[in-house]
């Protein structure tokens, strides 16, 4: 009858492990190389071929994919030395890859064979003249929606915020709200259009109004849910220490409802969003929303695009700002949810 020790099944699975490890950097070393090829195509799909339109950031476009492609090179081979720079290269490998394959076969289907009809389809350098020749309109566009949004969006958390903690609180407060939320909560604020525009003496504001009707209703519910569900068991121990009513809203109540609080705060977010690009499309003379209309009236579609993608690095850098303040907060939940 044989026997094993501990020793022996370590000697077995060390082996094993560092195979495996070897066969992992080998996958990344591989995935690396061949974003790099695939970004080096795109350079070359740039400059071989003629455009068939009059582009003028063609050549600058080829040269800037055969940076990256030197660049995701010299990371691969030296992933090892870079630390979390390395690793986070050996991470996104796969989506360079992914990102180089899409970026070469737009060129190709726009730009150089037209498979695409245009201006519906514009080539990729068409989008990066936008961002060089139109640049000034366009960070006007960005500030104007950036007031235009924090500014909504603040005052719709806030009166939610407060108005979900005094229902989730008080009876008799829940008594008045609750029939008036349970009316105007579910209509989307886009509804409340004409009437917003009427009452308002300004575009901006009837604007900031919509924003934050949409951004209230979500935080409102939210909060009141969270604040409701407080245990009574924390109410009775803080009671037992001789706490004040004050004290068990600030100290007990708040801080228990937060997770939802935050939720509230993420919907409402996208929520605002979506009310701020019909506003400024509508009344507001200034923003993305009124660059998208200006562009389509054009017919410059290379200018929406652009204010499109504009537009999303901001609603996803909004969304990680808060995901991180919430992370700081919350501190028992960090990397529950991850965006």
């Amino acid at each position: 009858m044989s026997t094993y020790s501990v020793s022996d099944t370590q000697a077995a699975v060390a082996p094993r492990a560092s195979l495996d490890l070897a066969a992992i950097r080998s996958g990344s070393y591989a995935t690396g190389v061949v974003a790099s090829l695939v970004w080096a195509a795109f350079g070359v799909s740039c400059l071989y071929w003629p455009d068939l339109g009059d582009w003028s950031r063609t050549q600058s476009l080829g040269i800037g994919a055969f940076i990256i492609a030197a660049f995701v090179l010299f990371g691969t081979l030296a992933a090892d030395f870079l630390g979390a720079a390395g690793l986070a290269l050996r991470k996104r490998a796969p989506w360079l890859v992914a990102f180089g394959a899409f970026v070469t076969l737009w060129e190709v289907a726009t730009a150089k064979f037209a498979w695409l009809p245009l201006p519906f389809f514009p080539p990729p350098q068409a989008i990066l003249e936008v961002y060089t020749d139109d640049l000034p309109k366009l960070l006007d566009s960005v500030l104007a929606s950036i007031k235009l949004q924090l500014g909504g969006y603040l005052i719709g958390a806030s009166v939610g915020f407060l108005t979900g903690v005094s229902i989730g609180w008080s009876q008799k407060i829940g008594y008045w709200v609750h029939p008036v939320l349970r009316f105007i909560g579910p209509l989307p604020a886009t509804a409340w259009l004409p009437i917003a525009f009427f009452t308002f003496p300004s575009s901006w504001s009837a604007s900031t109004f919509l924003i934050a009707l949409a951004t209230g209703f979500p935080v409102t519910v939210l909060t009141w849910s969270g604040v409701a569900s407080v245990s009574n068991a924390y109410y009775d121990v803080a009671r037992t220490l001789g706490a004040k009513p004050s004290f068990l809203v600030l100290k007990v109540a708040i801080p228990a409802a937060l997770p939802h609080v935050f939720v509230g705060l993420f919907m409402g977010l996208g929520s605002s969003f979506a009310v701020l690009v019909v506003a400024e499309m509508i009344g507001v003379k200034a923003g993305l929303g009124w660059y998208l209309q200006w562009a389509q009236g054009w017919a410059a579609y290379a200018n929406m695009y652009a204010a499109l993608i504009v537009m999303s690095l901001l609603c996803s850098g909004a969304i990680t700002l808060l995901f991180r303040t919430r992370d700081r907060l919350l501190v028992w939940q960090k990397g529950v949810v991850k965006w």
